[in-house]
């Protein structure tokens, strides 16, 4: 791979529906809850979801109650299952498969979104010192991604997580190590519902916390580090998170922005923000 190439936009890493076998419709459940308007179990296909694996009201999954599949992110999972685990042949051609696809799908998913995390680390030049570390990682997860059922089912996720994370960790200090304000460290704080109006969190940890309901509006989050944190309902709005480290859609996807808040470049800016 180029050194000029970024790892994090690699297609891979990206959600492709039209491959997939509308796995995440299937395979994972779902409560009646203000996200969703019914309950579904796992393994039971969604009523939205067409023959063609599309959703039926895809464009209308808010309008609809259905806003939690709008904030959901396969990390490039669904489609990797769908054409490399099965080779192409679904669940409706091979109903024996489901089962076993069903329960690989999540574990792909939990991979796949380690591996984005990793690329996004791989694509901070500050972090070079640890690149060929994170390198080695990222062509291990890969590989684990491609096998067969039966070894991804056996896969420890939670240890593999415990291995990473310590090189995302020393990624994300030497990014943030020259930013005034890195030494604000709120990580696994709760912050629910906390009123941080303009706060100033530039460089600051803030890995794991709980934002959900939390007022950051017009705050400065430019080069924070926001891995994992539960950004449910969060205000956004005339928010700066240029340069955020680890942000994903999905966090972006579930909290609430506008016009003015200000997104890391390789992210798309939710439809339902305020204009």
């Amino acid at each position: 791979m180029s050194e000029r190439t970024s790892y994090a936009a690699q297609p891979d890493l990206q959600s492709d529906c039209g491959s997939c076998f509308g796995l995440c419709c299937v395979a994972l459940p779902f409560s009646r809850s203000s996200d969703f308007p019914v309950d579904k179990s796992a393994g039971t296909p969604c009523e939205n979801l067409r023959e063609d694996f599309r959703c039926g009201i895809h464009r209308r999954l808010r309008d609809t109650g259905y806003s939690g599949c709008t904030v959901f992110d396969c990390f490039g999972a669904g489609q990797k299952v769908s054409q490399v685990t099965f080779k192409g042949v679904s669940w409706r051609e091979e109903p024996d498969s489901a089962r076993v696809m069903y329960e690989v799908f999540p574990v792909v998913r939990q991979l796949q979104e380690l591996l984005k995390y990793v690329a996004q680390a791989l694509d901070l030049s500050s972090a070079a010192r640890v690149h060929r570390d994170l390198r080695r990682a990222y062509e291990r997860l890969d590989a684990l991604t491609r096998g067969p059922a039966e070894t991804l089912l056996a896969i420890d996720v939670d240890a593999l997580r415990g291995e990473v994370n310590p090189l995302l960790l020393r990624a994300s200090e030497l990014a943030r190590a020259d930013i005034p304000g890195r030494g604000k460290n709120h990580r696994g704080a709760n912050l629910m519902g906390s009123r941080l109006r303009g706060a100033k969190l530039r460089g600051a940890s803030l890995r794991g916390a709980l934002l959900i309901a939390a007022d950051l509006s017009d705050a400065d989050l430019r080069d924070a580090d926001l891995i994992g944190a539960d950004m449910r309902d969060t205000n956004l709005c005339g928010a700066d998170l240029r340069g955020a480290l680890f942000l994903t859609q999905p966090q972006l996807n579930a909290a609430r922005g506008d016009a003015r808040t200000k997104i890391p470049q390789a992210l798309e800016r939710p439809a339902h923000w305020a204009a």
